[in-house]
Parts: structure tokens; C-alpha cells; sequence
């Protein structure tokens, strides 16, 4: 019976939408476990994230703050996750698959001498787990025997966890030697969209090469403002430059499962359908009745985009204005 301990990303002083994933993780665990679930925040000012923590039901929160913690660097997190692990006597250390937590667990499972079970789907048990593998067309049950697993969970296959009630007690932990062995922070660039983002948004709109163009994802931009929803796009449409290469979905882009994703004008080769077939409900728009495509779609559409985008936009523009 071992300790399930989990590292929960912050920002703003709020739980990411990535930490709740890895609660659902951490809770998956734990069912089979027996023994507590801990909870870790790092940060320079973690008390609100850490208040919003306490109410997932863990058996204790542990906060870790200082200034030069405020910013993400694996050498000065990677020693303070590994430290409590064997401080708490976890037998398993979680996270979820974001850049962060692949970043941070293989530093953690180096410090720990533990196995590594990366991007999983599924949990058998605490030594056992399932992963996607082959662009998703296999899922492999993996076993780590080391005395310490570490694992990573795909944000996309576990849902965001629910408050569970009650409050967990807080407690501070000490920082310790803090050293980023020689790494320096230096600045973090985002781009900053109106939108929702790509892996957290309900509604995913796509188009690919078909679009021919960059500007034609104007008209895909309003169907996206219209509906509430995420810019995605292909990696053709990305590496043909219509759009920027960090909204790419598939197998080596970003993996996404929206409530509705729309796929405009995308054939719909494996390595897409490997970022997006986990969706609830697909739609495809394609004039090749014959696109891959539309093996997955619960809903297809055999025209091309220019006519149908815009019929669509009318439509729902109709139903927004009537209700």
C-alpha cells in the first residue's frame, strides 16, 4: 500500500484545466492503491490555487513556494516533487501529459530511480496501465516494476475533475536548496487569442489543405466565433504556412476531444485522426466521398467548403437571432 502523489499546475493564482485531468488520474490511481492521495503545488504564490485544490477530496495539499519558484524550470521543481515522494512515501507521483508535466516526470522517475508510464489512457492498476500506441490504432497495457512508478496522463482521455466536497488541510513544505544548476529563466512567449485553447475548447473547428490558402481560414474564424469554439488545422495546412504550426491537430501536433469537432476540408490521414478521433461527435466536410475522413464522422458532408461554410454560418446565425 503506497501513497498516490500528484503535481498540480497553477497560474494566476487558479488551477490549470490540466490539473483537474490529473486529479481524475490521481483519482484512478488511488481506487487501487489503498493508501493516501497527496497533492503538490510549487510556485511563488500558490495559496488561492492550493484553497481551490482542497475541495478534490485529497487526504493532504502540500504548497512549496518561494521567488524563485515563480517560474516553471524542471531543475528547481524536478528535486522538490522527487523529495516529497520519498518524504510521503508515495508509491506512484502523477502528473498530466502537458509540456510541463513531459518536461518535469522523466527528471522526477531519473531522481527516484522509477519506471515511467508516459501518456496513458488508462488505469489497470497502480503498476499497470493502458496507452495508445500506433497512431491510436492499438492501445498496449504497459507494467512498471519498479518500487516507484511515475506516471503521465493524455489531458484528452481523463475528464476535469469535480469538487468532491469537504476541505483538505494545507500545510506548507519547505523549499529546501533551490538550484537550477545553471538553467535561467528567461522569458515565456504566448500568443494570445480570444478564443478558447485548442486542448481545453468544446468545439474545435479544423481545415486543412483544401482550404488552399491562409486567408480562406477568415471564414472558418467566424464559424469558430460563432459556435464558441478553437482554431484547428492539419499538419499540411501547417507546414503549407496558411497557419501558424501550434494550432496543428494529430499525432504530432496537439490531441484534442471536443464535444463537436468540425473537419473542413481535411482528408483525414492517420496522423490527424490520431489527435481527434476520441472526439464525442465528428463532422466532416469534404467533396471526396471518398476521404478517410469519413470512416470516423458521425455526420459527413460531400461538397466543398466554399458552399457549405457559409450556408452553415446563415443557419446558425438564423438560430442564434431567433432565440
Amino acid at each position: 500500500m503506497g501513497n498516490v502523489l500528484v503535481f498540480l499546475e497553477q497560474a494566476d493564482r487558479r488551477l490549470c484545466p490540466a490539473a483537474l485531468s490529473a486529479i481524475s488520474l490521481a483519482r484512478a490511481i488511488h481506487k487501487t492503491s489503498g493508501g493516501k492521495l497527496l497533492f503538490v503545488l510549487i510556485g511563488d504564490s500558490v495559496a488561492d490555487a492550493a484553497k481551490e485544490a482542497s475541495q478534490f477530496g485529497a487526504d493532504a495539499v502540500f504548497t512549496v513556494e518561494a521567488p524563485l519558484l515563480k517560474n516553471y524550470l524542471a531543475e528547481t521543481y524536478a528535486p522538490i516533487v522527487a523529495r516529497l515522494a520519498t518524504e510521503q512515501g508515495a508509491s506512484v507521483v502523477a502528473a498530466c501529459s502537458t509540456s510541463v508535466g513531459k518536461d518535469l516526470l522523466p527528471r522526477v522517475a531519473g531522481i527516484l530511480d522509477a519506471g515511467v508510464a508516459p501518456d496513458v489512457s488508462g488505469v489497470v492498476s497502480t503498476k499497470q496501465y493502458r496507452r495508445a500506441t500506433n497512431a491510436g490504432n492499438a492501445i498496449q497495457t504497459i507494467e512498471v516494476l519498479s518500487d516507484v512508478v511515475v506516471v503521465s496522463g493524455r489531458q484528452t482521455d481523463f475528464p476535469r475533475a469535480q469538487p468532491s466536497g469537504g476541505s483538505s488541510p494545507v500545510s506548507a513544505a519547505a523549499p529546501g536548496n533551490i538550484n537550477p544548476a545553471g538553467a535561467t529563466f528567461v522569458e515565456l512567449q504566448t500568443q494570445k487569442r480570444d478564443r478558447p485553447d485548442l486542448t481545453e475548447a468544446r468545439v474545435v473547428v479544423s481545415g486543412g489543405r483544401g482550404m488552399k490558402e491562409g486567408k480562406n481560414f477568415a471564414i472558418l474564424e467566424q464559424l469558430c466565433d460563432l459556435v464558441g469554439g478553437a482554431m484547428g488545422a492539419s499538419r499540411a495546412a501547417c507546414d503549407a504556412g496558411m497557419v501558424p504550426n501550434d494550432l496543428q491537430v494529430g499525432q504530432t501536433g496537439k490531441v484534442v476531444a471536443p464535444d463537436l469537432y468540425i473537419a473542413v476540408a481535411i482528408s483525414g490521414a492517420i496522423q490527424h485522426l490520431a489527435g481527434m478521433k476520441g472526439s464525442k461527435v465528428i463532422v466532416a466536410i469534404n467533396k471526396d466521398a471518398e476521404a478517410p475522413i469519413f470512416q470516423v464522422a458521425d455526420y459527413g458532408l460531400v461538397t466543398t467548403w466554399e458552399k457549405a461554410i457559409p450556408e452553415l454560418i446563415a443557419e446558425i446565425k438564423k438560430i442564434k437571432s431567433a432565440s
